[in-house]
């Protein structure tokens, strides 16, 4: 006979309705606007009830935060298994495009992870880096493998000095073994992935600049990876 749900499935069914209705504010009203007493009136219970399970504003916009990462750097993940490693150019166009659907897609989490700062919030380090530089990382490492493989071009340049020693310090938290004009270069890429993604989604272009998005993004990033690959 059954005996209803346990503490842990009520508090598990509590916290993904409270993130769902979180996602839908986030959509309607922005980060900025998120409300917890919003979500309890709309839950149909008292403040308090929710605040048991989410116990601030900043913690729901944490959470919403590391949602969205690991949601994006899934979608990433998946497209650029489709495609041989040997064929590293074309996994990173892959992980591009990849990051461009999953955004237009939801441009309200793009927004959180890429917008403007929410005021009066700080993401906690401790929860948000490693989901937080899943893309990059994935970005740096498919480059890394290049340079190994003999693909990317000796000629680029090195960096500033105070470039230089971030770059060693990126080179050493990930564990890339690479030069660091590698490493410096590929944030390029990184640079224009978000850059131009992020035009696009907020609608920066203008609506009736490029009658085909999709294809101005794919030539920004084969032109970016053709100054990286020989």
């Amino acid at each position: 006979m059954a005996t209803g749900r346990s503490r842990a499935e009520n508090r598990a069914m509590m916290t993904d309705e409270i993130r769902r209705l979180g996602r839908e504010h986030l959509a309607t009203h922005g980060a900025a606007g998120l409300s917890l007493r919003a979500i309890a009136r709309e839950m149909g219970v008292v403040s308090s009830a929710v605040y048991r399970y989410v116990p601030s504003r900043d913690d729901l916009l944490t959470m919403l935060l590391v949602e969205a990462y690991n949601d994006v750097g899934d979608a990433i993940d998946a497209a650029v298994e489709t495609v041989d490693p040997t064929r590293r150019r074309e996994r990173l166009l892959a992980a591009a495009e990849a990051a461009r659907d999953w955004a237009l897609a939801d441009p309200a989490r793009w927004a959180l992870l890429y917008g403007s700062p929410v005021p009066g919030y700080t993401a906690p380090g401790d929860q948000t880096i490693e989901p937080g530089t899943r893309i990059p990382a994935l970005l740096l490492r498919e480059c890394a493998a290049a340079y190994s493989e003999g693909l990317i071009r000796d000629d680029l340049p090195t960096p500033a000095i105070e470039v230089t020693d971030d770059m060693a310090a990126i080179r050493d938290e990930f564990g890339i073994d690479t030069p660091v004009r590698v490493l410096a270069a590929s944030t390029t890429l990184w640079a224009v992935l978000v850059g131009a993604i992020s035009l696009e989604t907020f609608g920066q272009y203008g609506t009736d600049t490029f009658a085909h998005p999709r294809a101005l993004f794919r030539s920004q990033i084969e032109l970016t990876l053709s100054m990286l690959f020989t």
